[in-house]
């Protein structure tokens, strides 16, 4: 399927074609039915959703676990969450499972470690204070 700008799509490989994808989603997203933006833009799902999935192909562990895994794919540590969450006393808390995620964390380290937010809202023990 070409796009107005001669685009034909294939499966996407690569964040670059993930973020084309995203990008022309989000221009065709009210295309009518019927019209070829529509076929477009349902092309586009299935082609994301599929990306998304193989990106997302995550283990069955906790949340903050989760979160130690994606730094370590990264290349990313303690510092790296504080600076975009801007704390770290409260980041080596959850780390150390002595605080749960906040909202605000579970967004931005979404984000970040590209990790669906639904995996981060499970639920998890912590420890208890000593």
């Amino acid at each position: 399927m070409k796009t107005d700008k001669n685009k034909t799509w294939f499966l996407l490989e690569t964040e670059a074609d993930y973020e084309a994808a995203t990008k022309r989603y989000e221009q065709l997203k009210d295309a009518e039915r019927g019209t070829e933006g529509h076929k477009e833009k349902m092309l586009l799902v299935h082609l994301i959703a599929d990306y998304e999935n193989k990106l997302w192909d995550l283990p069955d562990v906790d949340p903050v676990e989760m979160i130690k895994i994606r730094m370590e794919d990264f290349g990313y540590n303690a510092a790296t969450l504080a600076k975009v969450y801007g704390d770290r006393g409260t980041i080596s808390k959850v780390l150390n499972y002595k605080q749960s995620l906040s909202l605000t964390m579970i967004r931005k380290f979404s984000q970040l470690l590209k990790i669906p937010a639904e995996w981060l809202i499970r639920e998890y023990p912590l420890k208890k204070a000593v």
